[in-house]
């Protein structure tokens, strides 16, 4: 059984991804070419190194302790999922709040867990007044599949400090 859970700054550590497996392989991805998405073969396999690790549970803690969320699946205390929001409202109209993360591990995927984790985090955007969450996601085609799946569409206007950072991403947001 899966349980659910806002995790706290101090349960956040590299021992809490022992069982996490990120590998994804990606076969197809979306390139925006002359203004409109298309489907181009890329394939290679997406997984964490350790250094990669060390970042993720840098950055999440620093989620939590500057007030935003981190959401996790559990499967027998194992970690099996999570998404994170960070805090503080921006756009123009002050309107988004950034998913900066959701992954579920691949030995999970397909079982709703990623739909809930993306519900819990719409949730608590809202709460928190957002009207939107910004999502800078993979390209991958099942990547985009779920996103689509989950009511986002392309960004009205895109974030310059994800754009820069991951140019192949896809600029989403979903209405909350």
């Amino acid at each position: 059984m899966i349980q659910y859970k806002d995790l706290k700054e101090d349960e956040i550590n590299r021992e809490l991804f022992r069982g996490f497996i990120r590998r994804q392989i990606v076969t197809d991805c979306f390139r925006k070419e002359d203004g409109k998405w298309i489907v181009r073969a890329a394939p290679f396999v997406d997984d964490w190194t350790e250094q990669d690790y060390q970042f993720l549970t840098a950055c999440l803690k620093h989620t939590v302790h500057t007030g935003g969320l981190v959401h996790a699946a559990f499967e027998d205390g194992g970690l099996k999922g999570f998404a994170s929001v960070e805090p503080g409202l921006f756009g123009a109209e002050q309107k988004y709040l950034d998913l900066s993360s959701i992954h579920v591990s691949e030995d999970m995927r397909g079982k709703g867990i990623g739909k809930t984790l993306f519900l819990a985090a719409k949730e608590w955007a809202k709460r928190q007044g957002a009207l939107k969450l910004y999502i800078s996601a993979h390209s991958a085609v099942e990547t985009q599949a779920f996103y689509k799946s989950m009511g986002c569409v392309e960004a009205q206007a895109y974030h310059k400090k994800h754009v820069e950072r991951e140019p192949y991403d896809c600029q989403l947001e979903c209405a909350l």
